[in-house]
């Protein structure tokens, strides 16, 4: 099967608590592809990066196969650059500078080559150009979608329009209650299936993720870490675990949408372990999997005898 990203591709200069990296490649895009191509390869991806944009970032994505046919190239502008500085608590991060450079003027398009995709994830750009992108493909099969509150606030018009042709959102829990307009996460993502997803997938953090449709509730755990040195891009490496095995099964029953949850908690808990996606350079499939099986261990349980005394 198939999968197309469309996204940003980043520069990111980001500090916290345990280090400091300058210009490591980051992006929506990035992180999505990278997750999913441990289940589904080629990846089709769609970005723009200027012309500084390292030969050395284009051979990582290419080590994880993932088909760079559409990246436009803008030679005369630079990459688009993000930094942010995170504190103790890593939940809460100052935005140091974003400078969108090439990417302020991106407009996808989608190669003819990739207008047959089967599975599509659109990583946190303007709704607008979310929407321009479907309406270049030719009926995929699910399409998950990330949307961001400067969205949710700046453009929630065309947000809604976008809305009505994703099958899956993927939001924080913030965002979810703010796009719904409810306090409570599980009355937020039945108002967001209103606007026209059958899927909510609600991030928590370190406290893990829930899937929500109009007849399934499911929790997943995160998994505990004793060492996480930089959350950028952990929600982007969800996004990508989850549809790459949905990508992997083409299996839309409950019960994977389950596991698909699991494997995205799975790319996002490696992703955290080292600055940028240098924790992806040496992971392995068999530690997925290895890790996979520890997140099951960590909700199962036996009922025991439950008789009363």
């Amino acid at each position: 099967m198939s999968l197309l990203v469309v996204g940003s591709l980043a520069l990111d200069t980001i500090e916290t608590p345990f280090g400091r990296v300058e210009n490591t490649l980051g992006g929506s895009a990035t992180y999505i592809a990278t997750a999913a191509s441990y289940f589904v390869k080629p990846i089709r991806l769609v970005g723009v990066v200027g012309g500084d944009f390292p030969k050395e970032a284009m051979q990582r994505l290419e080590t994880h196969e993932v088909d760079l046919e559409g990246i436009e190239v803008v030679k005369d502008a630079k990459t688009f650059r993000w930094g942010g500085r995170y504190h103790f608590d890593l939940n809460v991060r100052d935005t140091l500078f974003t400078e969108l450079n090439a990417f302020q003027h991106f407009n996808p398009k989608i190669p003819e080559s990739y207008r047959n995709t089967t599975y599509v994830c659109l990583g946190n750009i303007d709704p607008v150009l979310q929407r321009r992108v479907l309406e270049q493909l030719s009926k995929p099969r699910l399409v998950v979608g990330d949307t961001m509150n400067f969205w949710i606030s700046g453009n929630n018009v065309e947000l809604k329009r976008t809305l009505k042709l994703l099958d899956v959102l993927v939001v924080n829990d913030s965002e979810a209650r703010q796009l719904a307009g409810e306090h409570n996460l599980i009355k937020a993502a039945k108002g967001i299936i209103r606007l026209g997803p059958k899927i909510v997938i609600i991030k928590k953090g370190e406290h893990g993720a829930v899937l929500i449709t109009e007849r399934t509730l499911f929790s997943a755990p995160a998994y505990p870490l004793e060492d996480i040195y930089d959350p950028t891009g952990a929600g982007d490496a969800f996004a990508g675990g989850f549809i790459g095995w949905i990508a992997r099964t083409d299996d839309f029953s409950e019960e994977n949408m389950k596991r698909a949850v699991i494997y995205g908690s799975t790319l996002a808990s490696f992703c955290v372990e080292r600055f940028g996606l240098d924790r992806f350079k040496d992971l392995t499939t068999l530690e997925v999997k290895d890790r996979f099986h520890e997140f099951r261990e960590l909700s199962r349980f036996e009922e025991g005898d439950s008789s009363t005394r």
